[in-house]
């Protein structure tokens, strides 16, 4: 009898995986680009271990890795860039006949059991986060088959059925998935950790201005555009920078449109969980940002003027604490909580325009902000509240219980 072994399907003892690649050269070093499936990441590459840090990277931050395992979960029309590793001379490339040596097999070889192994220059956190989160849905999904073959509830039953055919299909689809790796040929372990200080040095990060502008998954970001069409911000937001200089000549920026939205919607220091988020529509909340924009206009002369273009934002921040984010957070804050005591419209108006002769800005020391309880949230001579939360959230408690009018006193 003899036999014939097809030895390229016996995979025993074998350390290392083959993917098509193409290869370039990039400053001088030979570069194998390719795609790696999610669930091969912690294959051929070291999984990052928050409590041993790489000593040549940064360590790893393990809710930040969570993070990304579940936006890949949640999102399912996800995006991120290439990871970006260092072969030390383990790979083994096999131009394809005809390609010019620019495509071909690529060997690369395991992380563990292997010689050669690639190190990471770049993408730590979602290497250790697509571990996590495939990891975690296996582990549910084990728990939640265990739990169906034990219950005997019909109500229980269906609600388990599907959470197990949800946990299957993230599960099918993270196996299904891929994620671009570039890989620098560089056996010089000097000049490899001069090339994570490079990486990190010339990446730029999104500014919050920008996060607020593309960022669409949250209703705050998503309403911008339409929010800063009110007449109050139209042409007048910064959509790059994340601060107010007082030279700038917008109004706000994006980020703050942004605050100010949220604190319309939930209030100073609130946050709209994924729950709110699913139950807010961006409708509601662009009318409801509108109204509080048309009450402080109208209340407000000076936010009149720059509405209408005859009085600009920088000449507003010289003299009026209206021309601060902290303040307009501050009355948004309190236009939320007003409105939540089922406060008209009109009768919010009417008691801003009751603060309008307190908006002069420094203020001194016989102001208004600076002789009663909300002394501890102004500095001397200040020209906007003090930004922290709590200073925020103390103001628009005052500002509440002041309703309906702002305080007489022997001072002013």
């Amino acid at each position: 009898m003899s036999l014939t072994v097809d030895t390229t399907r016996v995979t025993a003892g074998r350390r290392s995986d083959t993917y098509l690649a193409m290869r370039s050269v990039q400053g001088g070093r030979t570069v194998y680009s390719t795609r790696v499936p999610l669930l091969d990441l912690d294959k051929i590459l070291p999984l990052p271990d928050p409590s041993q840090p790489d000593p040549d990277n940064r360590k790893v931050d393990p809710r930040h890795a969570r993070s990304f395992g579940d936006y890949i979960s949640q999102h399912e029309p996800w995006v991120a860039p290439a990871l970006l590793a260092r072969d030390n001379g383990g790979c083994t490339f096999q131009p394809l006949d005809g390609a010019d040596g620019q495509i071909g097999y690529l060997e690369i070889p395991w992380s563990t059991g292997a010689f050669g192994a690639l190190s990471t220059i770049d993408g730590q956190h979602r290497i250790l986060g697509s571990h996590l989160e495939t990891r975690r849905l296996s582990d549910e999904t084990a728990k939640t088959e265990r739990d169906l073959s034990r219950t005997r509830s019909g109500d229980r039953q269906a609600k388990l059925e599907a959470k197990l055919h949800d946990l299957r299909g993230r599960l099918a689809r993270l196996g299904n998935e891929a994620i671009g790796l570039d890989i620098y040929v560089e056996p010089d372990s000097v000049r490899a950790r001069q090339m994570f200080v490079d990486v990190a040095d010339n990446a730029k990060g999104i500014s919050t201005a920008l996060r607020a502008r593309f960022d669409g998954s949250k209703i705050a970001n998503r309403t911008l555009d339409r929010v800063i069409d009110h007449a109050l911000l139209k042409g007048r937001v910064d959509l790059e920078q994340d601060r107010m200089t007082r030279n700038n000549t917008n109004l706000i920026g994006a980020k703050h449109v942004a605050d100010l939205t949220k604190a319309v919607a939930v209030g100073v220091g609130g946050r709209i969980s994924a729950r709110r988020e699913a139950e807010l529509s961006d409708e509601a909340v662009i009318e409801v940002v509108h109204g509080f924009l048309d009450s402080i206009t109208e209340a407000f002369t000076d936010l009149a003027d720059v509405a209408e273009g005859t009085l600009a934002p920088t000449d507003l921040r010289s003299r009026s604490l209206l021309g601060s984010v902290g303040m307009l957070r501050v009355l948004a804050g309190t236009y939320h909580a007003l409105q939540n005591k089922e406060i008209s419209d009109d009768d919010i108006t009417a008691y801003f325009h009751t603060l309008a002769p307190h908006m002069t800005a420094p203020i001194t020391e016989d102001s208004l902000w600076r002789h009663t309880e909300a002394s501890t949230d102004f500095e001397p001579r200040a020209s906007a509240p003090v930004m922290r939360t709590q200073n925020l959230q103390h103001l628009v408690t005052i500002l509440t219980a002041w309703y309906p009018n702002a305080p007489r006193t022997d001072r002013g």
